[in-house]
């Protein structure tokens, strides 16, 4: 897995090892919870990939993509870690996996504007490899924060792969979680703004800790959820269907940054 080193990846970590999975680690910082085995990886550079995937061997039963960056990262490394390094990591382990394995990419409710853009974000899912992925990201570069456009092609990518994976025996799946109390809480309350994060608190009580995040990337990740394939779980405490009927504004350009909910 990826990201295990803090906030969500971290829950997910003790969740798994509680199960008594045996938990390899893929970043650049090591967990501060025991891990079987950690491989310092950086996501942003394929050598490294490649390299930590040869050290890693088969005989995996999942990968959970959790690591991200958020929008004060430079663009670049945005969409290379956010992106394109998870995709990068997913298809160079297809060959280890064991049948019945489980991908669980971890997108955000930010990919919502993905529909408006459909074409845009399926053209950079569909470049070849990670350097052309990211000589299209330099030609196209995509309106507003990049964080949202990354997590846009995660959603896709991970849709694209129910059925580009099924043949080898391998589901992919992911989570949208909404505000987060990680580490990086701060840096996603100032990009969305706090009046906006003060607003999605008030609706639904509290922002999401990392263990309501964990324990439904882990439920993806088991047996127990065999048969869901391709699917994106929100896991915002009811934003995203806030958001569905129009009672929040979508993130992105031009969204407010105040929240409001109608009355009938």
């Amino acid at each position: 897995m990826t990201g295990a080193a803090s906030g969500i990846g971290q829950a997910a970590v003790q969740e798994l090892k509680r199960l008594g999975a045996a938990v390899a680690s893929l970043d650049l910082n090591r967990p501060t919870v025991p891990v079987d085995r950690h491989i310092r990886t950086d996501l942003a550079d394929p050598a490294s990939i490649e390299a930590a995937v040869n050290e890693l061997g088969s005989g995996w039963d999942g990968l959970l993509n959790i690591a991200g960056v958020p929008e004060g990262a430079a663009p670049e490394t945005v969409i290379a870690v956010n992106f394109l390094g998870l995709r990068e990591l997913t298809e160079s382990l297809l060959g280890a996996f064991n049948p019945g394995a489980s991908v669980v990419n971890v997108s955000s409710l930010a990919d919502a504007r993905w529909p408006t853009r459909v074409d845009e974000v399926k053209a950079i899912v569909a470049t070849g490899s990670f350097a052309e992925g990211l000589n299209w990201f330099r030609a196209n570069p995509p309106e507003g924060e990049t964080y949202n456009f990354s997590k846009e092609a995660v959603t896709v990518y991970t849709m694209k792969g129910a059925l580009a994976y099924v043949s080898r025996g391998i589901r992919v799946n992911g989570v949208r979680p909404g505000l987060t109390r990680t580490p990086l809480f701060a840096e996603f309350e100032q990009s969305i703004g706090e009046e906006r994060a003060a607003g999605l608190r008030s609706l639904v009580g509290r922002h999401a800790d990392p263990e309501d995040i964990a324990s439904v990337i882990v439920f993806l990740a088991s047996p127990e959820s065999g048969w869901v394939n391709g699917q994106l779980i929100a896991v915002d405490g009811g934003v995203s269907a806030g958001i569905a009927v129009g009672d929040i504004p979508l993130p992105g350009p031009g969204s407010p940054r105040t929240h409001t909910t109608t009355s009938r």
